[in-house]
């Protein structure tokens, strides 16, 4: 039996490769959606197997949204995220949202079929979660506040206290203050350590 899949992609050029690719490799192309509203429809009507869906689909609900509303759903398909680049923060949520795994754009044909296959047999995508990605799914819930997240990103960016609070308009006390916070809800012993455990957990 054929395995039925639904593309989601903002670009209709991309959708086309992978129509042209997915159908070489005798999968069944039943339909495409450009939104993540399209997608809900056409899935809604359709009933494919495996959605292989954009992370991010400009205007509308992102791929996110659509995944976890599929998997909602009573009788959902397997979603496989498509993403340009593997270090996005947005894969963890969709992961944790239900997705079977992710692909990135540029992987062979192999790649691509193997994925479908695995999706839709065991609704999982083998081999293609990275270290970074599991553990940031396995580790506890880190709640950071918005300014915390403002400061976390200028750790990050290399920032000293001092541009940091240059750049918020807080005081350097302040500054102090969220990164002694950081540290402690990363568990790290360091700015550089507390920036690379907030990569991997997704947070930046």
């Amino acid at each position: 039996m054929s395995i039925r899949l639904l593309l989601v992609d903002d670009h209709p050029i991309v959708r086309a490769g992978l129509r042209a690719v997915i159908e070489s490799r005798g999968f069944e192309v039943i339909g495409e959606a450009s939104t993540g509203e399209e997608a809900l429809a056409a899935a809604s009507e359709l009933h494919p197997d495996v959605v292989l869906c954009d992370l991010r689909l400009g205007e509308g609900i992102d791929g996110v949204a659509v995944t976890a509303a599929l998997r909602a759903t009573p009788s959902p398909p397997a979603v496989i995220i498509l993403t340009t680049f593997d270090h996005d923060a947005q894969i963890i949520r969709a992961i944790e949202a239900g997705a079977a795994g992710y692909l990135l754009k540029e992987v062979d044909t192999d790649t691509i079929a193997r994925a479908i296959t695995d999706a839709a047999s065991v609704g999982l995508v083998g081999g293609l979660a990275d270290d970074r990605l599991i553990g940031a799914l396995r580790a506890p819930r880190v709640s950071l506040t918005a300014r915390e997240r403002e400061v976390l990103q200028l750790v990050d960016e290399g920032a000293a206290n001092r541009e940091i609070a240059n750049r918020l308009f807080i005081s350097e006390a302040t500054v102090k203050t969220h990164v002694v916070h950081l540290l402690e809800k990363l568990g790290a012993p360091s700015r550089t350590a507390a920036a690379a455990e907030a990569r991997r957990r997704g947070l930046i």
